[in-house]
């Protein structure tokens, strides 16, 4: 620091520095990625409370934060691994590692040390068949979707979204130690659910997996065909989400909140679909369809999962 701002501005100093070191903080935080590991983290705790059998609280708040610190660690190991692609992209050029805020081996020794520990403690905490689970979870992230599929397939969301199916099926085997039929169905609706909700993204967000050479759908096929593949997706999601009411593993309250969202997400899919459009699909609006149907995806399964906590606490 220089001697003019160690003099009047000196009392400022210990601020100063208190804010890098929480910047510093905040970048570290980031390279979790903590707006996805919030939905991780959401599925794999109703897939704890669905399962039968008893975890000791603080054995269930251990497993909950195991399986957030793997999605974090995941997500951490993913930016190391797209340090190059997410430089080039306006919507990641900002994140820690392309930023230079954090070192890219730094970033990658962190990831693998959060792995390895949240796979550790989960299977010491309760069981290690959820600890495999776990750590299928993370090597499918990192070595199928980031490394294999990612930057050679259109493709990479639909079989890529087995990577965030993963969590309900571990929060069950954390409580039962096995995997049953219906968390197998929860992850078959989040894999259904990942390529409609991605695929709006990417709608929108198109110009940056261009210039990043990243094979989406609406780079590869175009706009025109994204739009019906997210209509073919969402119908195909309809009946599987209603599916675990109709088997009699969920209840009314459940089955209810799959019809009404089902419909509210057929719906928008629907108005992608007829969003006004050029000659290539692509929007005459800015993607506002796209944009609302992101956002009502991510509601849609949001409701789902909570009316599968409601109805097994309340009719149980």
């Amino acid at each position: 620091m220089s001697q003019s701002a160690i003099g009047e501005g000196g009392a400022s100093a210990p601020l100063d520095a208190s804010a890098t070191d929480l910047s510093e903080v905040r970048d570290w935080l980031a390279l979790l990625k903590p707006r996805v590991m919030t939905l991780v983290v959401f599925t794999g705790l109703i897939g704890m409370i669905l399962a039968p059998g008893h975890l000791h609280p603080v054995l269930g708040a251990t497993a909950v934060l195991c399986i957030a610190v793997a999605a974090g660690a995941a997500g951490a190991i993913n930016m190391w691994y797209d340090r190059d692609i997410d430089a080039v992209m306006k919507r990641t050029a900002r994140r820690p590692i392309p930023a230079g805020r954090i070192r890219a081996g730094s970033a990658l020794a962190f990831g693998v040390v959060l792995s390895v520990a949240s796979v550790g403690v989960m299977g010491l905490a309760t069981n290690w068949h959820a600890a495999g689970w776990l750590a299928a979870s993370i090597g499918f992230y990192v070595f199928v979707y980031t490394m294999w599929l990612k930057r050679r397939t259109p493709q990479n969301i639909v079989i890529g979204g087995a990577a965030g199916a993963f969590p309900p099926v571990i929060g069950w085997a954390a409580v039962t130690g096995g995997v049953e039929v219906l968390p197998l169905l929860l992850f078959a609706i989040v894999f259904a659910w990942t390529p409609p909700h991605f695929w709006s993204l990417s709608l929108w967000a198109h110009a940056d997996y261009q210039r990043a050479g990243v094979p989406m759908l609406p780079v590869v096929a175009g706009a025109r065909e994204t739009r019906r593949q997210i209509l073919i997706y969402t119908v195909l999601l309809f009946p599987l989400a209603l599916a675990p009411w109709f088997l009699g593993l969920a209840g009314p309250i459940y089955g209810a909140a799959a019809a009404v969202m089902g419909a509210g997400f057929l719906w928008h899919a629907v108005r992608v679909l007829r969003e006004p459009q050029d000659a290539a699909g692509r929007s005459l609006g800015n993607d506002a369809a796209a944009r609302a149907a992101f956002r009502f995806s991510l509601l849609h399964l949001a409701v789902l999962f909570a009316a599968l906590a409601v109805d097994h606490l309340v009719l149980g």
